[in-house]
């Protein structure tokens, strides 16, 4: 027999916020962060966050329905994976792209209407205030959060890249857009023999040097600062570019995609990975998601598919292509000079 036809998923999806919200304002008020000196209490917990009576057993009760905290008669605790991810004391902490998510995102995704209607971005633009980028370099503070945001969702397809690209016919790379220079960094710390720079604005400089010297990799990782709009990109043997590509409208992807080619030897390989839609657009969600988020984000970024980045690539001189899947709803399309 078939199985009934029920609202069930229209209603899960249609109040999702309410869940999502719940998780980013427990990150915003450290509850993760305070769970991960050991279980706490209910009022010794509720009274060091601050919650108000009325709401706090709900808030909390409300996290362990969704898997984020355990309960064991009165105490607190965190689940493997929030104490891991979700400490802001710890290395492996992902919570910046979810603080940015809460900071920004939110109140802007509650106009995606609008945007759908007209194209626009609901962002600072929107106000005539200055775009994303601009704001964001223009604030060291608010810079911060976006880079460490940039590694924290960028991380597992980082890592594998690290140890699935084929590092030993290489020996040098660039890294477009750094942000920290985590991607550079895993890839120093899997293949010794490689040599990196990381390319982006000079605003960037403190905090990517401070990220690699670090993981003691400043002897093998160095700066290069510049703007891809104005001066041509660092030569090596393979140029990265992650999460950077969706940002912009199609002639500009053209033109760094050309710069790329440029700038590598025969040979040479050109990387880019974010979240590749699938070539039937139905099943990489978070993709088309994330390419609404370019939407409200940006005046022309958008996501595409790999078959859209290889053909791309091949028009720009590459002479062979793959798509190869990273991690999560993350791939890379791998051009090769």
């Amino acid at each position: 027999m078939s199985e009934p036809v029920t609202p069930e998923h229209i209603l899960q999806t249609g109040l999702a916020f309410w869940a999502s919200k719940t998780l980013l304002s427990a990150v915003e008020m450290g509850v993760f962060t305070e769970l991960a000196r050991g279980p706490e209490p209910f009022a010794a917990l509720s009274g060091r966050l601050g919650l108000h009576p009325r709401s706090a057993r709900d808030f909390l009760d409300g996290l362990v329905s969704l898997g984020f905290l355990t309960r064991t008669g009165d105490q607190y605790a965190n689940t493997p994976q929030t104490d891991l991810f979700l400490d802001r004391h710890k290395p492996s902490y992902i919570g910046g792209m979810l603080e940015m998510a809460n900071h920004r995102l939110y109140p802007f995704w509650g106009h995606l209407t609008e945007a759908l209607r007209t194209g626009q971005p609901q962002n600072e633009i929107k106000s005539g205030g200055p775009g994303l980028f601009e704001s964001l370099y223009a604030d060291p503070a608010r810079l911060r959060e976006f880079l460490a945001a940039m590694s924290g969702i960028s991380r597992g397809a980082n890592l594998t890249i690290a140890h699935a690209f084929p590092w030993a016919e290489y020996r040098t790379f660039v890294d477009v857009g750094t942000a920290q220079g985590d991607l550079a960094s895993q890839i120093a710390l899997a293949n010794p023999h490689m040599r990196g720079q990381g390319f982006d604005l000079p605003e960037v400089a403190p905090v990517f040097e401070e990220y690699v010297a670090g993981l003691g990799l400043a002897d093998r990782l160095t700066f290069a600062p510049g703007s891809f709009f104005e001066v041509d990109l660092p030569k090596a043997d393979v140029i990265l570019m992650g999460h950077i590509l969706h940002d912009w409208d199609l002639p500009t992807k053209r033109m760094l995609i050309d710069k790329a080619f440029a700038a590598l030897p025969t040979g040479g390989a050109l990387v880019i990975y974010e979240s590749i839609i699938d070539d039937d657009r139905s099943k990489n969600a978070f993709g088309l998601m994330m390419s609404l988020n370019m939407l409200i984000e940006t005046p022309g970024g958008f996501d595409y598919t790999g078959a859209d980045c290889a053909g791309w690539m091949r028009d720009a001189g590459f002479s062979s292509t793959r798509v190869q899947h990273l991690v999560g709803p993350d791939s890379m399309v791998i051009g090769i000079k």
